[in-house]
């Protein structure tokens, strides 16, 4: 079955930094967007970043762009979000996510998106 399995969470402090990654099994993973989601405590699960097949596409969030980096790397089936400058409102639960698919506009919402890991927590102390 489709795993996929977060890790590289933790405690950083304001300023930081920090690389996530998300190891997939079980699916064609170079056909696959991938994408990452958070959810702060009492707070919506909300859209982070997303990439298409081969990287050559990627989309942010206003609120993480021009400090979050994604990538892959699809000999090793993995994802990657490259978090600087943190802050304590990056301090969240943060989700892997993936369909295979290929479209002309990364995919945003939730419902989007067909796979999911259990999520890694980061929390950033000011």
């Amino acid at each position: 079955q489709v795993q996929l399995v977060e890790s590289g969470g933790g405690l950083a402090q304001a300023g930081g930094s920090l690389r996530l990654s998300c190891a997939a099994s079980g699916l064609t993973f170079s056909g696959n967007i991938m994408g990452w989601f958070r959810q702060a405590p009492g707070k919506e699960q909300e859209f982070v970043a997303a990439i298409n097949w081969d990287g050559s596409s990627t989309k942010y969030a206003d609120s993480v762009k021009g400090r979050f980096t994604i990538s892959r790397d699809n000999a090793k089936n993995t994802v990657f979000l490259q978090m600087n400058s943190l802050k304590p409102d990056d301090t969240a639960v943060y989700y892997c996510a993936a369909i295979y698919e290929s479209r002309p506009v990364l995919p945003v919402t939730i419902r989007e998106y067909k796979y999911w890991g259990q999520g890694t927590q980061l929390t950033v102390s000011s």
